[in-house]
């Protein structure tokens, strides 16, 4: 009896240590799996006035957890995008800059691969975006001119952070 008892939990150690070292090897494996959220913007050229208008808003809406621009990607080399920049209102005010978080999105699915510098989508009608991605921890940093994103397209970064 104490036999069968002891062997049993054996296995059951054995059984759910295997498990969470099966997660541990696929995250090492590919580092991009998982939900990103534009978080940050920065302007090559901290001077320009009109790229950091776009930085102070998406840093105004990551502050109250309103996440414009979402990538969540899959081990099975799906991703799905969910896009409000262009849903996104911004007004001025005697006080200062204003904006709501938009309620409207535009949401893709599509498939993707990922070498470890490099990141390609390929969209539902075949075609392929390349952009180069530099991944950190918890931290994604992306060309923002690869991106291709309204309003996010200009020269310098885009950080993501992984939800």
């Amino acid at each position: 009896m104490k036999r069968n008892l002891l062997l049993l939990c054996l296995a059951t150690t054995l059984i759910f240590s295997c498990s969470k070292d099966a997660d541990a090897n696929e995250e090492n494996v590919n580092p991009i799996v998982g939900t990103w959220r534009a978080t940050e913007f920065r302007a090559a050229d901290p001077n320009n006035s009109t790229l950091n208008l776009g930085a102070e808003i998406l840093a105004n809406l990551t502050a109250e957890e309103c996440y414009i621009l979402t990538f969540m990607f899959n081990a099975d080399l799906t991703v799905t995008v969910e896009n409000a920049v262009n849903y996104v209102v911004p007004n001025a005010t005697p006080t200062g800059l204003s904006v709501d978080c938009p309620t409207q999105k535009d949401t893709e699915s599509s498939t993707y691969t990922y070498d470890g510098s490099v990141l390609t989508i390929v969209d539902q009608e075949g075609v392929s975006q390349s952009i180069k991605v530099t991944i950190e921890d918890n931290v994604m940093t992306v060309d923002a001119t690869d991106l291709d994103v309204n309003n996010l397209n200009a020269a310098g970064s885009v950080i993501f952070t992984k939800a």
